[in-house]
């Protein structure tokens, strides 16, 4: 899981919408408009989907027998 995120149009920063999705079922939705308050200009900013990505941290996985990082 991760946090669907838009560009604020102000600032040129990436900013979270509250909306919590996977890359797949995001790309599997309908085409949607909504707005998102943004914390970094304190405005509301209308956005399309095709706008927006999921921001999914990375998952580190270490292999079995691996040594761990010194």
């Amino acid at each position: 899981m991760g946090m669907l995120m838009v560009k604020c149009p102000r600032t040129g920063d990436a900013i979270p919408t509250g909306i919590l999705t996977d890359r797949e079922s995001f790309r599997r939705s309908a085409v949607f408009f909504s707005r998102t308050s943004c914390p970094l200009c304190h405005t509301d900013h209308s956005w399309f989907a095709r706008d927006a990505w999921v921001h999914e941290p990375s998952i580190r996985v270490r292999r079995r027998g691996a040594a761990a990082p010194a």
